[in-house]
Order: C-alpha cells, then sequence, then structure tokens
C-alpha cells in the first residue's frame, strides 16, 4: 500500500504549539479591551493642569506593539513545538528505527527504553516483549529441524549399516535383516513423533505416564547394538528399576542420544559403555520431591578438558577431540537431552572421568506409589 508524504508529525505539533499560543495571545488582547479600554472615554481629555489620553489615542499606541508581541509569539512557539516536539518524539523515533529493524529480520533488536513509566514506555516494553516472544518462536522451529535431523540420522544410519551387511553377505539371513529394519524403521517413526512432541516441551503440553528407566535403557542398547558391533563398543546395562512420570517417546529419545553419543565419541578399539539406573533420595531431607530416577551413562574415551565439558551441552558445539571423524554428528545430542530433562523438570550433570570419557548423570522426578505414596522403584 503506497502512501502520499504528508506533514511529520514533529510539524504537526510544532503548529499546533504555535495555533494554540496565538490563540492565547488574541484571547488575552481581547480580554484586554473588553475589560479595559472601553471603559476609557473615547476622547481626550485635557485640562490646564493634566492630560487624559482618550481610547483612540490608547488603541493607535497598544495596536503596533501588541502586533510585534504576537509576531515574536508565533517564531517562538515554532521554534519551541518544533524543539519540544523533537524531544517528545524521540522515543518514537527509536521505536520506529526497532520496527525497520525487526522487519529485517533482525529480531534479536531490543529498544530498551529507560525512563520512568510513561505511554511510550509501556509501547517499547511491549514491543520488546513481541520480540522475544517471536525470536524465541523461530529458535525453537530452527532447534527443531535441526533436532530433526540429528534424531533421525541414527535410525537411518543403523539401516545403512545393516543393508551394507546383508550385501557383503549375501548368505546372510534376510528375514533377520527384514525384521531388524522394520524394527528400525519403526523406531524412526517413533522419532518422528518424538521429536514432534520435542517442539512443544516448552509449554509442557505433551502426554505423562510411568517409565521405567531401565527397560528404556535396555531397549535403547537393544537398539544401537548394532553401531556399537561395527565400533567395537561394548555395552553394559546394570541397575535397578527407576521409574519416573513422562514422555516415553521423550524419554526414550534422550536415553538413546546419550547412549549414541557414548559409542560414537569412543576410543578407536576396545570401547565401553556403561548405562546404569537407580532410585536415589535425600537423606536430609525426607520427601518425596527429593527423591529421583537416575540414569548414569559413562563411556570410554580420551580426557575431556573443562573448558570443551563446558560447552558439550550448547546446540552445534562438539567435542572434535574425541569424535570419530567417520562420525562426528553435528553437536546436537546432548543439546536434545538438555531440552528434553528440562522438560521434564529434571537435572543433568556431565563430569570427566578420570580415566577419560564423559560421566552423565539424569536425574528426574521419581515416581510414587499411588496407594502409599512412596517413591516407586525396586529391583531389577
Amino acid at each position: 500500500m503506497t502512501r502520499q508524504r504528508g506533514l511529520s508529525v514533529r510539524l504537526k505539533l510544532a503548529l499546533s504549539y504555535a495555533g494554540f499560543l496565538m490563540i492565547a495571545g488574541a484571547l488575552l488582547l481581547a480580554v484586554v479591551y473588553a475589560f479595559l479600554l472601553r471603559y476609557v472615554p473615547a476622547e481626550a481629555m485635557a485640562s490646564e493642569w493634566t492630560f487624559f489620553p482618550g481610547r483612540t489615542d490608547l488603541v493607535r499606541a497598544f495596536v503596533p506593539a501588541a502586533a510585534w508581541a504576537l509576531l515574536f509569539l508565533l517564531v517562538f512557539a515554532l521554534v519551541g513545538g518544533w524543539f519540544l516536539a523533537g524531544r517528545m518524539l524521540a522515543p518514537l523515533t527509536r521505536i520506529t528505527s526497532a520496527t525497520r529493524a525487526a522487519a529485517a529480520g533482525s529480531l534479536s533488536h531490543r529498544i530498551r527504553l529507560y525512563g520512568k513509566s510513561d505511554e511510550f514506555t509501556e509501547l517499547a516494553d511491549s514491543f520488546d516483549a513481541m520480540l522475544a516472544q517471536l525470536e524465541a518462536h523461530v529458535a525453537q522451529q530452527q532447534r527443531f529441524a535441526a533436532n530433526a535431523s540429528h534424531g533421525l540420522r541414527t535410525p537411518l544410519a543403523i539401516s545403512q549399516t545393516l543393508l551394507d551387511v546383508a550385501r557383503k553377505d549375501p548368505d546372510h539371513d534376510h528375514d533377520e535383516v527384514l525384521g531388524r529394519l522394520h524394527s528400525v524403521n519403526a523406531r524412526a517413526i517413533e522419532l518422528t513423533e518424538a521429536l514432534l512432541v520435542l517442539s512443544r516441551t516448552e509449554h509442557g503440553t505433551f502426554a505423562t505416564e510411568r517409565v521405567d528407566l531401565s527397560l528404556v535403557a535396555e531397549e535403547a542398547a537393544e537398539t544401537l547394538l548394532p553401531l556399537a558391533e561395527k565400533r567395537g563398543v561394548a555395552i553394559e546395562t546394570a541397575g535397578e528399576a527407576a521409574t519416573t512420570i513422562g514422555s516415553p517417546a521423550l524419554i526414550s529419545l534422550l536415553t538413546t542420544n546419550l547412549l549414541h553419543n557414548a559409542i560414537v565419541h569412543n576410543l578407536a578399539q576396545g570401547g565401553s559403555v556403561t548405562l546404569t539406573t537407580s532410585s536415589a533420595t535425600d537423606a536430609v531431607v525426607a520427601t518425596t520431591a527429593a527423591a529421583a530416577a537416575v540414569l548414569v551413562v559413562e563411556n570410554s574415551g580420551s580426557s575431556i578438558g573443562d573448558d570443551l565439558l563446558a560447552t558439550l551441552t550448547e546446540p552445534f558445539q562438539r567435542g572434535e577431540q574425541r569424535a570419530r571423524s567417520d562420525h562426528a554428528g553435528v553437536g546436537l545430542g546432548l543439546a536434545i537431552v538438555k531440552s528434553v530433562v528440562k522438560a521434564h523438570g529434571g537435572s543433568m550433570r556431565l563430569a570427566a572421568r578420570d580415566g577419560g570419557g564423559l560421566r552423565v548423570t539424569v536425574r528426574l522426578p521419581l515416581a510414587t506409589d499411588a496407594a502409599t505414596g512412596a517413591p516407586a522403584g525396586g529391583s531389577a
């Protein structure tokens, strides 16, 4: 839509100030004439000792001075109104600049209008809040696209491995390969659904149920076993049943990503991964809120420095010193895990192992027994 260029708001305000000031001056002169000059005799009176000017004499002397005063007020009002309007509209200029920057794609720009609360600061704060929400939504969409690529790559890589094995070994049991491919394909569908759920985790809209971490860990180990065998990595699962409340698909995605990272970022030969589950309670605070279902994933590997350790959960950050060149990844595995843990109200801690490698400890709220209210759990 094309608009014709009109007068600026600043000029309109300056003209308005000048107009009101001229009207006020004219009204003041009218009041002077109405309440003072009309009581003065029309003709001058003179005597031997005194002289009293008449109304005509006063008007003749007063009108030029009043005209010059009004002209001065007009110029003063225009200049002063232009200056005051500029001062008043300065916040609007900053808001306009921020709007244009946002329209150009710079959603990180903020107005940050300081000062006492008024209409302009309220408008600026509302605009900043809108930009923050837009930036968060765009970042969420970008994370979803990246997480989808990362999450779906695992079952696709497993399918490729199975197909390579079947191609190199014609005598291999094709029914077994087809069965595994069917299982991997079903898992890819589950991952897709999990990623769709993950995109809504910030709003807490996913359905929850009781999930046993020990069973999820065994399922993840069985799914990634072909990848581990290909890389010469041994997988071991141990521990007790640890039941939490959450999304089974998301918790499965969490466990699979941790195990996948542990397999890929491992020793070139003779590596190992251990998955341990347990139910932990705080001995000091004897409440169910202090209880947690704990999943610990440890893998062998080279030593990890503190600087690298602090960046592992950031998106697109990866430990290149630990990554194998044929499967370095894009650095989203632990970022996905962090998002899932946060969505379930849990916590995650990363620590470097003394002998090299990484230990990831995930704590999720422990499910309570419906009858007794005690933490659920037991020997697996």
